[in-house]
């Protein structure tokens, strides 16, 4: 199973969105900064924000775009108030 998973950094204010098979792992590999050139290696203070799990990968993967297009905080922030958004992410990528 995979997850969809929002990291958040307090010393840049952003959010990250990935999606992976192993949460965390995935999640070790950022903090340990594993890739060096990425994103999230900028900040030292990532958090998981939130996470969606028990999905196909393809499923992830799908919504972790649709997320990223978004390109939205405060939509980013409405799936941790609101989720039964996460519920008709789940159905319309299904």
């Amino acid at each position: 199973m995979a997850s969809v998973y929002i990291l958040y950094s307090k010393k840049l204010d952003r959010f990250y969105v990935g999606s992976c098979k192993d949460l965390s792992f995935r999640i070790d590999q950022h903090l340990k900064k594993e890739f060096t050139e990425s994103f999230t290696a900028s900040a030292e203070d990532w958090e998981l924000y939130l996470s969606i799990d028990e999905l196909r990968y393809g499923l992830a993967r799908l919504i972790e775009v649709h997320l990223k297009k978004m390109k939205s905080k405060t939509y980013i922030q409405n799936l941790k108030k609101y989720p039964e958004i996460i519920e008709r992410l789940k159905v319309k990528y299904s």
